[in-house]
């Protein structure tokens, strides 16, 4: 197994939608946890919405699978 996650899905960005990378690539931006289900899907991977939120495969940066609303901004 590789030292790091091979999925990780980003913090979620000003707009709303965590931007969703595989080995580096990015895959997409996805609103909710089934669209993360669903771009891993067509990359290959098959996930669902329970193995998503907690395989040691995919990184959470920013908040975890609960968690899609933009970043509170700082002052």
């Amino acid at each position: 197994m590789s030292e790091h996650p091979v999925v990780v899905v980003h913090p979620p960005q000003e707009e709303g939608g965590r931007r969703v990378t595989v080995h580096g690539e990015s895959i997409g931006v996805a609103m909710n946890l089934p669209d993360v289900v669903e771009f891993l899907r067509r990359a290959g991977l098959e996930f669902d919405e329970n193995e998503v939120a907690v395989s040691p495969l995919i990184e959470w940066r920013g908040g975890g699978p609960s968690y899609w609303g933009p970043e509170p901004r700082r002052p």
